[in-house]
């Protein structure tokens, strides 16, 4: 049997019995505080942010001011205002959304998305659970990762002398 058939076979297999366990772990919020029912969200969130955060979609290409933000500052959770990445870590992908070579200490969680039938690697906020993007392995030195993030799903914050 053809790599590509075996790999499709095993993903069709397990992708029910991974899927929504992945999906519990995204949604689940490390601090009490954030644990919002889905009303809740919907009030606090913009209806774009709500569909990121909350449903795990995909905001546009080029679509976030974000993208080009080049001021010193912290990228925070739009969800819950946890700050996530550094503007030293951000760097310009060419992929049209916000990209960051590594995230501030604890401030992400990891999971397996099978929603495109090859495994990624999808990333959300450690406090509230949040979709932020996914992590790909073609990022720039040090770490040669991307963190790929819609920009809906982050606000941002200048460092007091660029504000």
């Amino acid at each position: 049997m053809p790599r590509r058939s075996v790999l499709a076979t095993l993903t069709a297999l397990f992708t029910p019995l991974l899927a929504p366990r992945a999906a519990e772990a995204a949604s689940a919020a490390s601090d009490p505080k954030w644990q919002l029912s889905d009303a809740q969200w919907k009030q606090r969130l913009s209806p774009a942010a709500y569909q990121v955060l909350r449903k795990e979609g995909t905001e546009r290409p080029f679509s976030s001011p974000l993208n080009t933000e080049k001021r010193a500052g912290t990228f925070h959770c739009a969800g819950c205002d946890l700050p996530l990445f550094s503007s030293n870590a951000k760097y310009d992908s060419g992929t049209g959304w916000p990209s960051f070579w590594q995230p501030l200490a604890n401030a992400i969680g990891t999971k397996v998305d099978f929603k495109l039938i090859v495994p990624r690697t999808e990333y959300h906020c450690r406090r509230c659970g949040g979709h932020q993007g996914h992590v790909f392995g073609d990022g720039p030195k040090p770490t040669g990762k991307r963190y790929c993030n819609n920009g809906v799903a982050l606000s941002f914050k200048p460092n007091a002398q660029n504000s």
